[in-house]
């Protein structure tokens, strides 16, 4: 019988209830008005030359293609946007920053809204990235909302922006098919630079020349030269599938998708399979007052994740061993050897890499359908009015199992272990709305007016995964857990164009959550109002007849936002009870009982609150040919959550608080280029920009300036973090010591700067040097259109971003030997030579700023090739091409700024041909 945790029954009953060359005309400005943009703005659209708010559009046509991840469909195509691949592995996703960090402990991820259904924060277990279940194929267009003016409308989860995803519909008319298919291979960019084996025998002999315990140690010396990276890199193979019908049936406009993704990691034995089928019917009745919008869309994935750490052991495995030993003991595996250990292996040294490959079989399988039906009637005794209704349903269920087996040397310690686990979300949507929109000739003015009602609940079950281990029993059976977040939610919003040239625009969200329910209503709810105005210059008299001016309008906009995602649990304002887990019973005589035990909790926490102001500038000349803008931006972030220490003597060391305000000042821009545009040519080309930055203006109220809060685990030591919020410092900055040299410039090792000159070193001379926040973001596509041939590419920029280098700290002269066995270095140690790890050395701190070619693509399409109005596209594409930078390692993009193993991105060259009847 299962034992649930009874958290989710504390929530409140309430709770539950977006030619030629250049000045000389292609088409007339009557053509190039024919049909306008039209940009989801969150319940409801707005034209493009209409909106207040900072808000970008991309769609299908400027998409990155060949991606298996739909976050990187839109890598370096907007402002104030940083998608940052997590890892190089297949299906591992992206994550989204909008204007730079927006929390220190809470989620600075992005609302996404999938065909009007929010969704959930946090993935699935056995998914690396809940966007990576949802085909790229099937979706249309990107609105992202940027400033809170935009974002107030979505309330408590919009202070990092929101991101509305819209997939493709169907239209009416005879049968359509297109198919599409992709072959690609993918190889690892490069190599952690170690040393080889030839380097590597130098370097130990020079060592054991003035080091005992390094010359005790030289017989262990092999006679191979291995490149142990190579090893367990691999060309990834795969391929991407995908038919899409659309058409009509009697009225019945419907497009069906069926999708086959399968693709292989660079790292041997890691794999992603991903089927998806989709389902968009929109059909409209009762004189067309009636539209009916239903998406259904479902994925089956497949994963095979590499053994944890195989890229560090990897990295510092000898390069003198062979990779076999013949000794069956250990699959034929050579390893390091300690007769005098129970097992007869040596625990203490890294694994043989490809054994732990070879050793290790972890895979998952998830399942995941999202859909939701949306009505909008058109009231028939007042045409203006709609009534809109948006039922949504999101389940996902997760399958996973990890084995070590007992044959090889990760395994030896428990004969090996075998681990089960599984997890079920789902997430329940009810929205209504008002819409009303009337064109007062009268006044000159439109009316664009909503006012609505929003249910979500978000619950998710997680049954306790037991480790069972190939020498003894199992670990007792150990306690369920399921959980339920709810929101509920009122919203209004009015828009007034008066005369085509000014717009008013505000709205208000009044925001229910049960994740911050203490026992009492004070902290449940939170009002979020948003403003914006814009100026349409171009529309005034003194510029009416200006025909090389076609968009010139000034924006201005406040607004404030909310952040909830706390990744700490649901219920951290109310006090409650857990039974304990294995381990953490209580004997009475000869029986053992679980107990209940208090969770750490908050009575007064809430939500955090960022104010925002944006002003902006749109422009559009010479026929739209140069078209762009311009935005700057303020956004002051208040009770941020930090989960910081407390006093002793409560039920925890550390709490999540509302202890922080941040503040971040920014100016993005972008701008596109169209110098040719006639028959038989089209060439575009646009870039864009970001600066911004982020300090942290207050931290624990009565605390000085001296205080911290240290972050930014890294690998080597015991509870060693690299990073630190203070005051007056930008987020996630580096807390170190600034290294000491010689006069030929060698750095001395263990020797720093006495910064505070009290003849002492210790941690009061660390200081605050750098972080992965860049000075400057800069992304450029272009497309060239000739004939049948078409041509493109994508390129990115970070500028002044560092990234602390793991793998080269955590190498030194000591590192070579360690409980009598031998391990490889970073190249650095032998240049640098440092007795022991100087975990903290600004030395390690590297400039990380890169110039990467994302994309090139080349395609020719023939038309009427299986009868009139068939075509196929053949294309050749090559993805991640190259990287300009300084830093030593593989990869300059770390998401977090620390390198401490990280899963390259490969590089990709693909060939696909896509037919359509």
């Amino acid at each position: 019988m299962k034992n649930f945790t009874t958290v989710l029954k504390i929530a409140p009953a309430f709770l539950l209830a977006s030619s030629v060359m250049f000045g000389q005309e292609q088409d007339s400005t009557a053509k190039e008005k024919k049909i306008e943009e039209v940009v989801l703005i969150g319940y409801g659209k707005q034209k493009k030359t209409d909106l207040t708010g900072s808000i970008t559009s991309i769609s299908a046509k400027d998409f990155n293609p060949g991606v298996v991840s739909a976050s990187q469909l839109i890598q370096g195509k907007t402002p104030g946007v940083q998608i940052t691949n997590n890892s190089g592995a297949p299906g591992s996703g992206s994550s989204i920053r909008i204007r730079g960090v927006g929390s220190l402990n809470g989620s600075q991820s992005p609302l996404i809204v999938i065909d009007g259904v929010p969704q959930d924060f946090s993935g699935i277990s056995g998914a690396s990235d809940p966007l990576s279940l949802i085909n790229p194929n099937d979706i249309q267009t990107f609105d992202i909302l940027k400033d809170a003016s935009s974002t107030a409308i979505y309330g408590n989860r919009a202070s990092n922006g929101v991101i509305l995803i819209t997939t493709k519909q169907g239209s009416a008319g005879k049968l359509k098919v297109n198919f599409s298919t992709l072959a690609s291979v993918s190889t690892k960019m490069g190599t952690v630079d170690v040393l080889d084996a030839n380097e590597y025998k130098a370097f130990v002999n020079q060592v054991a020349l003035t080091n005992t315990t390094v010359a005790n140690n030289l017989s262990r010396l092999g006679s191979a030269n291995t490149n142990w990276q190579n090893e367990i890199y691999q060309a990834g193979v795969g391929t991407d599938n995908n038919l899409a019908l659309t058409g009509g049936i009697k009225g019945l406009p419907y497009r069906l998708s069926l999708g086959y993704n399968s693709q292989d990691g660079i790292v041997r034995t890691n794999s992603f399979k991903r089927t998806s089928l989709g389902l968009n019917l929109n059909p409209k009745f009762l004189d067309n007052h009636l539209s009916v919008n239903v998406n259904l869309k479902g994925t089956f994935t497949d994963n095979r994740f590499p053994a944890e750490g195989v890229i560090a052991s990897a990295t510092y495995f000898d390069p003198t061993q062979p990779i076999y030993s013949g000794n069956s003991n250990y699959g034929g595996y050579y390893e390091w050897l300690d007769p005098g250990s129970a097992t007869g292996l040596n625990v203490n040294a890294n694994a043989n890499p490809l054994a732990q490959l070879d050793a290790t079989r972890d895979v998952s399988s998830v399942w995941r359908g999202l859909g939701n039906i949306q009505l909008d009637y058109k009231f028939h005794f007042l045409p203006d009015l709609h009534f809109n209704v948006n039922a949504g349903y999101d389940y996902a269920k997760s399958n996973g199992a990890k084995t070590v087996s007992g044959l090889y040397k990760i395994g030896a310690a428990d004969a090996g272990n075998y681990r089960e686990y599984s997890q079920e979300k789902n997430n329940k949507l009810l929205e209504t709305y008002l819409s009303y929109t009337k064109n007062i000739s009268a006044i000159d003015t439109n009316v664009d007016i909503v006012g609505g009602y929003s249910y979500q609940n978000f619950y998710t079950e997680t049954p306790y995964a037991v480790t069972y281990y190939g020498n003894r029993a199992p670990l007792p059976a150990g306690i369920d857990f399921a959980t339920r977040n709810v929101l509920l939610s009122f919203y209004g919003r009015g828009i007034f164009t008066i005369a085509n040239r000014y717009i008013i625009s505000a709205s208000v969200r009044r925001d229910g959550s049960s994740r911050y329910y203490n026992g009492t209503r004070d902290n449940v709810w939170g009002n979020y109002p948003g403003v914006s105005v814009a100026w349409k210059i171009n529309e005034e008299g003194f510029l009416k007849d200006v025909t090389s001016i076609n968009t010139l309008k000034l924006r201005a906009g406040w607004g404030k936002t909310g952040n909830q995602e706390l990744n700490t649990g649901d219920y951290p304002a109310f006090a409650y009870y857990t039974l304990s887990q294995p381990g953490a019973q209580y004997q009475f005589g000869s029986q053992y009982y679980y107990m209940f035990r208090p969770n750490i909790y908050n009575p007064i926490l809430t939500w955090e609150t960022t104010t925002t102001q944006n002003l902006g500038l749109d422009f559009g000349i010479l026929n739209n040919r140069i078209t762009g803008a311009v935005d700057l931006y303020t956004k002051k972030a208040e009770n941020l959550l930090v989960k910081a220490p407390i006093a002793a003597g409560d039920l925890s060391n550390e709490n999540v608080l509302n202890a922080g305000n941040m503040k971040t000042n920014g100016i993005e821009g972008n701008i596109t280029f169209v110098p040719v545009k006639n028959e038989t040519t089209t060439w575009e080309f646009s870039l864009n920009a970001t600066h911004y930055n982020s300090k942290i203006t207050n931290l624990i109220q009565g605390a000085n300036n001296a205080y911290f809060l240290a972050t930014g685990d890294i690998s080597g030591g015991v509870g060693n973090k690299i990073q630190a919020h203070a005051v007056d410092h930008q987020p996630y900055s580096f807390l170190v010591y600034q290294q000491v040299y010689d006069t030929n410039g060698q750095p001395l090792s263990g020797v720093y700067v006495d910064r505070n000159g009290d003849g002492i070193i210790n941690a009061n001379d660390q200081y605050y040097y750098k972080s992965p926040q860049p000075d400057a973001i800069i992304g450029f596509n272009t497309k060239l259109n000739y004939k049948s041939w078409d041509f493109g590419f994508s390129a990115r920029a970070s500028i002044g971003n560092y990234v602390y280098n793991n793998a080269a700290s955590n190498s030194s002269i000591q590192s070579l030997t360690t409980n009598n066995y031998l391990q490889n270095v970073y190249s650095s140690a032998a240049e640098y030579q440092f007795a022991t790890p100087q975990f903290f050395s600004d030395i390690f701190v590297e400039n990380a700023s890169f110039v990467r070619l994302d994309n090139v693509s080349i395609g020719h399409n023939f038309k009427d090739v299986f009868g009139r109005g068939s075509s196929l596209r053949v294309y050749g594409m090559a993805q991640n091409v190259f990287v300009i930078t300084k830093y030593s390692g593989v990869d300059p993009e770390v998401f977090n700024g620390i390198d401490n193993g990280y899963y390259q991105m490969p590089k990709v060259y693909s060939l696909g041909f896509n037919f359509q009847f």
